[in-house]
């Protein structure tokens, strides 16, 4: 059998709204809305397979077009979704986000209610399928209890990204579980009360995480994994769209891993996998590749 990563998460439709011109709130602006696959999980499980990675993707689909649409989606890109289902009636996770017009977030509302689906019950059937992974990635728009289930059966390395301050505090009972943490600052922040970078990385360290990667946004990331520290500028942005950037970073991540790369050459390869995010209109460049991160 191949080596695999296997997702558990969420996967949304996302609807964009872009101004043409700078953003005026309580007012009707003009502007573009744009549909697209999206979701955390989901978005890691599509970086992954353009970066050539086999993934099984665990997840649950409403019962509506969207949908439908999202399940043609994950098909499309050759991910493996049979240990994902469709709920009868409930609706399909979506996100619904306004960035500025130079593509940077302002405001966001996330109905996600669908991903409380994904329960021990649910994954129970699947575990063998989990612990044949290479790794197992969750994403914070799984319930704790859920969450907690995963760390206790298992086996092998759990990757986390915890989504937003709020769903971090999902991911605290389990911190010593996970092989890799991928906080921004932020949530790095929330989870340790620390300001400095490097005291939240080593506040995260001393909690039982292997390896956390913390991104400080436009200055870089700083990653660390026992006594080993690196510290990574951003490389030149033309910034156009900053959603789906800390997916793809995780999935750099995830892919170095299958390599075996180092601490600091993860590093580079995360930057590089998020500045070609970041400069694309979308969620997922489709010019992510293994060759563009090494």
């Amino acid at each position: 059998m191949r080596p695999f990563i296997a997702v558990v998460g969420a996967v949304n439709m996302d609807v964009c709204g872009r101004p043409y011109q700078k953003l005026i709130l309580r007012d009707s602006n003009p502007g573009a809305v744009r549909y697209t696959p999206g979701g955390v999980g989901r978005n890691i499980a599509h970086d992954l397979r353009l970066l050539g990675v086999d993934v099984r993707f665990v997840t649950v689909f409403g019962d509506d077009p969207y949908g439908e649409t999202l399940r043609r989606s994950c098909e499309s890109l050759g991910m493996n979704i049979e240990g994902a289902a469709t709920m009868p009636g409930m609706r399909t996770s979506t996100y619904l986000y306004i960035t500025d017009e130079h593509g940077e977030m302002q405001l966001a509302l996330s109905d996600t209610d669908i991903s409380a689906c994904i329960t021990p019950e649910f994954l129970t059937p699947r575990l063998a399928m989990l612990n044949a992974a290479s790794a197992v990635v969750v994403d914070g728009n799984l319930t704790r209890e859920t969450l907690v289930w995963i760390a206790e059966h298992v086996t092998v390395p759990i990757f986390a990204d915890p989504v937003s301050v709020t769903k971090a505090e999902r991911l605290r009972p389990i911190l010593s579980k996970l092989h890799t943490f991928k906080p921004n600052y932020t949530e790095g922040n929330h989870l340790t009360g620390e300001t400095a970078p490097e005291r939240i990385v080593d506040a995260l360290l001393a909690q039982g995480v292997q390896r956390v990667f913390l991104s400080l946004g436009a200055d870089g990331i700083l990653a660390g994994a026992g006594a080993e520290r690196v510290m990574l500028p951003c490389l030149p942005t033309r910034m156009v769209n900053t959603t789906g950037g800390g997916d793809a970073v995780m999935a750099a991540i995830l892919w170095a891993y299958l390599k075996g790369l180092t601490l600091e050459q993860t590093t580079a390869a995360a930057l590089k996998a998020g500045r070609l995010a970041v400069e694309y209109d979308g969620t997922n460049n489709p010019q992510l590749c293994a060759d563009a991160l090494l």
